[in-house]
């Protein structure tokens, strides 16, 4: 099989770029796993919040939400729902958060309680809301990347691990599920196997861990209002909001880990239960179900996009951490510039941001 671009990683990463660029070149996607977004893009928190992570994540949020807004008007049902995030914290805290976030209001005591009745009133003094901030149909958004990428003609192909790789005079010649592919771009979209994608091809690490974080949906006594706010400390140590009758909550743990199908640690949820029980008074009586996911990032936090320098055409689109549902329908955009050599002038300075070459990688 012949074609011009080949990602390799069939989650939000892949699926994004295949919809940006299919109608501009012949695309082959191929995903390890029998289905697509299996690990780390089908197990997030569902939601875009551009109050957070440092400047080019922010930036990249601001225009993935008008995109999917975009993406959604076209849409039977949206993407995008109203989700306003809600950081409880002493008053100091809170306008520091302020100071630093223009899209953050700051609550005091009396309007928090207001907007979020459910708070015990002694574990707080004010907040800072955002309201800018977004639930998001996962499902959804990776359905309209795929739907859109094979309709412009990208082929996706599930069940095909990559095995091994070889430079060309003409780009490279990839062997996959067996199957041999030779394309001129090869891209890495493989999320937490990033980097030992990268070994296969013979180009350097860069330094890309995997994290675990976990996500539970537990039930509650009292019944959880629908249009509540994501509410997390200052501190950022754990969060929960509504979902579907019950309470998404999660215990923002950052646990280093190994690539594969991340389990569950029922203790910690446990934990998490405790500490939620000490900020709202919902009462939760049970763990409906749990998750957990991978966030594979560098050093500095910020995703690797862009051409290595060291072995031509070999592309990165990897290390988004936590920020790739949020992040997605931009960096699509922008790495699709970059593979076909459209990159707008004013975007060079958050290209060279998220460069595989930049300082501070292995």
């Amino acid at each position: 099989m012949d074609t011009h671009v080949l990602i390799i990683g069939g989650g939000i990463a892949g699926l994004s770029l295949a919809w940006r660029l299919a109608a501009a070149v012949p695309v082959v996607l191929v995903e390890a796993e029998q289905s697509l977004a299996y690990h780390t893009s089908s197990r997030s928190a569902r939601q875009m919040q551009p109050s957070y992570g440092p400047a080019p994540i922010q930036e990249l949020t601001h225009r993935s939400i008008a995109r999917v807004e975009q993406i959604s008007a076209s849409l039977p049902s949206p993407i995008l729902m109203p989700r306003p995030m809600m950081t409880l914290g002493t008053v100091a805290q809170v306008q520091a958060l302020v100071d630093t976030h223009t899209s953050l209001t700051a609550l005091d005591h009396a309007q928090t309680m207001r907007r979020s009745p459910d708070l015990r009133p002694a574990g707080f003094e004010a907040a800072a809301l955002d309201e800018t901030a977004r639930e998001v149909d996962v499902p959804a958004l990776l359905d309209f990347y795929r739907r859109e990428a094979v309709a412009a003609g990208a082929v996706v192909l599930t069940g095909h691990p990559v095995s091994a790789a070889e430079a060309t005079g003409a780009g490279f010649s990839v062997t996959a599920g067996g199957q041999m592919i030779t394309a001129r771009i090869v891209v890495n979209a493989a999320g937490a196997w990033a980097d030992d994608v990268a070994e296969i091809v013979g180009a350097r690490r860069r330094g890309l861990t995997p994290y675990r974080r976990s996500v539970a949906i537990v039930a509650t006594a009292a019944p959880v209002d629908p249009a509540g706010p994501m509410v997390e400390p200052a501190d950022e140590s754990f969060y929960y909001r509504p979902d579907a009758g019950h309470l998404l909550i999660s215990p923002c743990e950052s646990v280093r880990a190994e690539p594969g199908d991340a389990q569950v640690v029922e203790a910690e949820i446990a934990e998490l239960i405790h500490r939620i029980e000490a900020v709202t008074a919902l009462g939760i009586t049970g763990v409906v179900r749990a998750w957990t996911g991978l966030r594979t990032q560098p050093a500095d936090g910020l995703p690797v996009v862009g051409f290595d320098a060291e072995v031509p055409n070999f592309f990165w689109l990897a290390g988004q951490g936590g920020y790739g549902i949020q992040t997605s329908a931009a960096l699509a955009t922008l790495a699709a510039q970059l593979v076909t050599g459209n990159l707008p002038e004013q975007d060079e300075p958050l290209a060279a941001a998220l460069s595989p070459q930049r300082a501070g990688l292995n």
